[in-house]
């Protein structure tokens, strides 16, 4: 059986979590913190762009109740972007970056149980299988081409 889009997108929360795990525990006032936080920043744009793209604008133009699902989840994005763009302003040894990458990591784990309990069946009874597979494809060259344009700068 081919991927679906919520195979695709396991991948990618997988990562998250993993990330954000690691960020966590990083010392301060080193490389690995900055190249975590950096990592993280990239694949939750890249996640993002391309899951907005792939799953909640079909989603959007479907179903009443994709569009609400969906205005929620786009709505959480918005909250992660803000604090990522709040931690780049802070000092990354200090107690706020800190706090905030609390924040974020909390952040993200609960859009990520929530849209995998929820969203992911809420769309899995509008779109049909062979949708499925098509959004998982375009989704990972989406993720991929969002990933090398974000890494180059």
């Amino acid at each position: 059986m081919s991927e679906t889009i919520y195979e695709a997108l396991r991948d990618s929360h997988t990562e998250q979590r993993a990330l954000c795990r690691k960020l966590l525990r990083s010392p301060p006032h080193t490389d690995t913190r900055r190249s975590l936080f950096t990592a993280l920043r990239i694949e939750l744009a890249a996640h993002a762009a391309a899951e907005e793209r792939f799953l909640y604008v079909p989603m959007m133009l479907k179903d009443d109740m994709g569009l609400n699902s969906s205005r929620h989840a786009l709505h959480e994005h918005h909250q992660i972007d803000e604090l990522i763009e709040d931690m780049q302003s802070l000092d990354r040894s200090g107690d706020a970056w800190m706090a905030k990458a609390k924040e974020l990591s909390h952040k993200v784990h609960h859009h990520l149980r929530e849209e995998e309990k929820k969203f992911f069946q809420v769309s899995g009874k509008v779109l049909g299988d062979g949708q499925k597979t098509k959004l998982a494809k375009q989704y990972r060259r989406d993720f991929v081409r969002m990933k090398e344009s974000l890494a180059a700068g």
